[in-house]
């Protein structure tokens, strides 16, 4: 607990030039997935509604409020920015490689598009909501159980996280689709290198962020591991359970579980370091070291899961055994 409040006063090197840039290539990934949404996607979840159903609810109202749950029960071993930057997370849409990942899967690929392009417009409105309602929750019981935790009141502004949130998110999208309605040939050409690019570009500002911070990152990263294990495999969870409860296919059941448990974690980081959302004097390190962790072992969870739903250790292990045979080892 110690180590974690220290964590709590770490200033992280984050220059408002390198938000600058982060905000920018976040749309321009945005802009990227935008493009590769068409009507049909919505057609798709109007006219086979139960799968849709389930994997909005399991992103935006359960994965929400069992965060909420897992971060009351640990509220005497973790510190409020820890237990914020989780649900910040959970609040977050589905990360821009679930579509990826689902198709390594063998999930329900048209399943995964229509998820991903239905959260990330409603995100515009549910992350903010979800940010605000559970996050005031959670501060109520810390402020009455034991104040002295908290650095400081936290006032969590909803119309000023709503206006990033549609910059961002927003405005990237409406202009995707519409260059995707009015120009369907241009979009068609370009969203193969553009949606490559924006992922390289997305990749880089990440990498160059950790490098400014590899020093935090090392020393503190061992206290967050198991707490962003937890809250990942919580996700996987809770989308794989519900898929189980409503009787769905096991291919639905998969892409929901990853579409759950892949987090848009530098939208979470963009806005952790706006200075209009959380003011440049809170001491927010938790916040931040759970995002970028995030970021980086939900590829890690959700390629481990895509090798062992596709089957693949299956084949490698029956190649294995045929060459020992073959070899008379």
């Amino acid at each position: 607990m110690h180590a974690l409040e220290a964590l709590d006063h770490v200033r992280l090197n984050f220059s408002p030039a390198s938000l600058h840039i982060l905000n920018l290539t976040l749309a321009f990934v945005m802009f990227g997935v935008a493009l590769d949404i068409k009507i049909q996607h919505f057609k798709d979840i109007f006219f086979k509604p139960k799968s849709a159903i389930v994997g909005v609810f399991s992103q935006f109202i359960a994965l929400p409020f069992f965060t909420f749950l897992l971060v009351v029960l640990l509220k005497d071993y973790i510190t409020p920015t820890i237990a914020l930057g989780m649900i910040l997370v959970a609040a977050c849409p589905g990360g821009n490689i679930s579509n990826f990942i689902s198709a390594l899967a063998k999930g329900n690929a048209a399943l995964s598009v229509s998820l991903t392009a239905f959260a990330t417009i409603s995100a515009v409105f549910m992350t903010p909501l979800n940010f605000a309602f559970w996050g005031k929750l959670y501060t109520g019981i810390i402020e009455r159980s034991n104040a002295d935790q908290l650095v400081r009141p936290l006032d969590i502004d909803f119309s000023q996280m709503f206006q990033t949130v549609f910059l961002i998110l927003g405005i990237p999208l409406i202009l995707g689709l519409f260059i995707n309605h009015k120009w369907p040939n241009l979009a068609k050409k370009i969203i193969g290198p553009l949606k490559k690019l924006s992922i390289l570009a997305f990749v880089a500002i990440v990498i160059f962020a950790f490098a400014k911070n590899f020093h935090h990152f090392m020393l503190y990263v061992k206290y967050v591991f198991f707490i962003v294990l937890a809250h990942n495999a919580l996700a996987l969870g809770t989308g794989y359970t519900l898929g189980r409860i409503f009787k769905l296919p096991k291919k639905d059941k998969k892409t929901i579980s990853i579409e759950t448990g892949i987090q848009n974690s530098g939208l979470a980081l963009v806005l952790i370091f706006n200075p209009k959302i959380f003011p440049p004097d809170m001491e927010l390190g938790g916040m931040a070291i759970i995002a970028a962790w995030w970021g980086i072992w939900h590829m890690v969870s959700g390629l481990t899961m895509a090798y062992f739903w596709s089957g693949t250790y299956k084949k490698i292990n029956f190649s294995y055994l045929t060459n020992i045979i073959r070899n008379g080892d």
